[in-house]
């Protein structure tokens, strides 16, 4: 429930004040490049730093008839007020090392003053301050309140900063923005908070003492100014400002304003009459203001800017990600007790509920009784014959939201005939706990007696359409149906496709595993792909898009394809012929990609999944270590990936291969007892820093990991899910 109640609040602080951080946010974007539109003026002289107080007031005096004040902003600009020889008053900037004037005081632009005008009140005078005042705190309490579900969806704060997964394009930015974003987001909050709370009296006033006995103060001795310690030992850079004496008389002195302290000096005889610090009221108000209008500082005005541009981002992806979970209505033909299927979803942001609702549309359309709902609203089902469970996991192996009171609610109800169930877990292999919830819901299941298993827990890595269409083959012969789903839904934004050409290509029927490989290339202009992409590729013009992983060889796409007896891709692809013509587009696959500073390379893969890394050796470096173990069926299955594997051996690219055989010999042998068998060499990949990638079949990938697990345990100090996250285990299964 904790995470419903983080989850609510960050939602319901940007419902509810939206439309003010918007505006604030939009005003703070203009007012961030006021500051370095001051700063890139030429007023700040070189080595300001070293320019004693003394120095400028001497330069001044010989300038001028008299000098009424110094000041020194936050940018490093000297001004003065001083009366000129016609004896007009006039301020301007000076060069403090000469005294004489640079250039007049910059005047407000009209497009700042309004804007800051509207920024700090909306034109609403104290009520509009009000708004702002409050607008800033809920900002924080949002920042907060993300910030907690980003370390529960981290699982520690230890973690706050480790590698997200690329879901979709809302959900990954509002996280990484947020997390780069968080520190200028809490400063501009909080300071925000405070300059209202000081603008309204709320805080405790500035108050500064000086007890000066004037009956005791002496012009004896007298002394220069470039002798007074204080003007002399003063550097420009530790002024505000300073007002000079108002007359000759020694009761009038000289008002330093220091950056910590106010300092009031005998005009005569330069000795510290009194010295007074600042509050830490006056020195927080002055540190607010600099950190909220960056003042000062073109780099921090910058870094505000991207931050404002940032909470407008959060602000639409946080909708858009709200109205994602919420567009997916549950439609239902039938009540929850004449339906003969029942699919209950858990889903966190809205993507397991496009899987199930294909599920379930296709039941319907082939005239059976099914009924949708979130694991929350589990119920009695009277007239169900078959339970399907698909479900995300949270945070540490947690519910999602919607699902977080089905074991409770699953207690207290009990079934009264017996039905078959399923459960389908959604999840990302970088994060340990992948699909923990859907196993712990399988296991709950069992603990029904009517209740029986029709399939183990089947877990999809990264929404994959095709482990889930493999998941629904299965299940529908289990039930004697025949589901073939369309998949518009999930699939990604169409992108312009590329027109390649097809160069090589062998055939499946002379394969005894029906497969076959593809060459094709580009036929305008080579397209900038690196081996382990994806190759999308859509047979029919409403059919959904396949995906392939391919490899890059010469500029040229290498893919292999498996022919599915009534796949419909697969068939097409295995019809093309040498300079047939298709149309496809390339999908960039980040996190299975290896880098030419790796030096040890562990590819492991069965049939089509080889396709990659015959890409990845061919475009390996010299210093690299490429090792490739394979498993087939029998040796004539490599004969259609031999002459690119046998070249990249004699030239060295790949120093080692390693093939298992799962129907040579009386004793089936696959590749991750190939694995075993080479346990210590396998552990020196990792412990060397080197990078384990797997591509294949979802049921190679759930042995091999197991095997992998084992060999950490046994001759590691970190568990495989230490060298998932440091990124050198990469997963690209189907």
């Amino acid at each position: 429930m904790t995470i419903s109640i983080w989850r609510y609040s960050h939602l319901a602080l940007a419902v509810s004040s939206f439309v003010f951080i918007v505006l604030a946010s939009l005003t703070g974007v203009i007012l961030a490049f006021e500051p370095i539109s001051n700063q890139v003026q030429p007023y700040r002289v070189k080595d300001f730093d070293e320019v004693s107080l003394a120095e400028t007031i001497q330069h001044l005096k010989a300038n001028y008839i008299e000098i009424l004040n110094v000041d020194v902003d936050a940018n490093g600009f000297v001004s003065a007020v001083v009366i000129t020889e016609s004896g007009d008053a006039e301020t301007f900037y000076i060069d403090p090392r000469t005294g004489h004037k640079i250039g007049d005081i910059i005047e407000k632009a009209p497009l700042f003053q309004w804007t800051t005008n509207f920024h700090r009140s909306l034109f609403l005078k104290s009520t509009g301050r009000i708004f702002i005042g409050v607008t800033s705190f809920l900002l924080f309490l949002i920042a907060v309140s993300g910030t907690v579900l980003i370390v529960k969806r981290q699982r520690s704060f230890k973690r706050f900063f480790s590698k997200i997964v690329n879901e979709n394009f809302s959900q990954y930015y509002h996280v990484v923005l947020g997390r780069l974003s968080l520190i200028p987001i809490v400063v501009i909050t909080l300071t925000g908070v405070y300059l209202s709370l000081y603008r309204f009296d709320l805080l405790p006033k500035e108050t500064l003492t000086h007890n000066v006995d004037f009956d005791a103060i002496s012009e004896t001795p007298k002394r220069e100014l470039h002798n007074q310690p204080i003007f002399r030992d003063t550097k420009l850079s530790d002024v505000r400002s300073v007002e000079f004496p108002f007359s000759e008389f020694v009761e009038d002195c000289y008002t330093l304003q220091l950056q910590d302290r106010e300092v009031l000096v005998n005009q005569y005889t330069g000795e510290i009459l009194s010295e007074s610090k600042y509050p830490f009221i006056a020195l927080a108000s002055r540190l607010s203001i600099n950190l909220h209008t960056g003042q000062g500082s073109i780099i921090w005005a910058l870094i505000l800017a991207v931050a404002c541009l940032n909470i407008l981002f959060f602000v639409y992806s946080g909708f858009v990600m709200t109205f994602k979970r919420r567009k997916g209505k549950l439609k239902n033909k039938f009540k929850k007790d004449n339906a003969k299927f029942v699919i209950l979803i858990g889903s966190e942001n809205g993507s397991t509920l496009q899987y199930a609702n294909m599920l379930h549309a296709q039941l319907l359309k082939l005239g059976e009784s099914s009924f949708i709902a979130e694991l929350n609203a589990f119920s009695t089902y009277k007239q169900c014959e078959h339970l399907v469970v698909i479900t995300a996991t949270y945070g540490q192996g947690e519910a999602p939201e919607n699902a977080n009171k089905f074991n409770s609610i699953f207690k207290t109800i009990s079934s009264d005939h017996a039905y078959s169930f399923s459960v389908v877990g959604f999840g990302s292999l970088a994060y340990k706990d992948f699909c923990k919830y859907a196993f712990d819901v399988d296991t709950l299941l069992q603990s029904d007696p009517n209740a029986v298993q029709l399939l183990a827990p089947f877990t999809i890595h990264n929404k994959s359409f095709e482990a889930y269409t493999q998941w629904i083959n299965l299940w529908s012969k289990k039930v004697g149906l025949q589901i073939k789903l369309d998949g518009d839904d999930v699939l990604q934004e169409k992108k312009r496709k590329r027109t390649f050409i097809v160069l090589e290509k062998t055939v499946a029927s002379d394969n005894p595993d029906d497969t076959f490989t593809m060459v094709l290339k580009s036929k305008f202009g080579a397209p900038r792909f690196k081996s382990g992409d994806l190759l999308a590729i859509q047979p029919e013009a409403k059919s959904a898009e396949r995906l392939y992983s391919v490899g890059k060889v010469n500029q040229t796409v290498f893919l292999s394809v498996k022919r599915q007896e009534l796949g419909l891709c697969s068939n097409f692809l295995n019809n093309l012929k040498p300079n047939d013509v298709i149309k496809a587009r390339l999908i960039k696959n980040k996190e299975f990609r290896i880098s030419k500073r790796t030096k040890h390379v562990l590819m492991i893969a069965n049939g089509t999944g080889i396709a990659p890394f015959v890409g990845m050796i061919h475009q390996s470096a010299t210093n690299q270590n490429m090792q490739l173990y394979w498993g087939g069926r029998q040796p004539v299955s490599f004969d259609i990936y031999k002459p690119f594997i046998e070249n990249s051996l004699n030239t060295g690219k790949l120093k080692k291969l390693e093939i298992a055989y799962s129907q040579n010999e009386s004793t089936k042998v696959y590749v991750q007892h190939v694995l075993e068998r080479d346990a210590e060499q396998v552990a020196l990949v990792l412990k060397q820093k080197g990078v384990i990638l797997i591509c294949g079949s979802i049921a190679m990938q759930k042995d091999v990991l197991k095997v992998l697990e084992t060999i950490c345990d046994r001759y590691l100090e970190y568990p495989l899910s230490v060298y998932k996250s440091n990124g050198q285990l990469k997963l690209d299964c189907y």
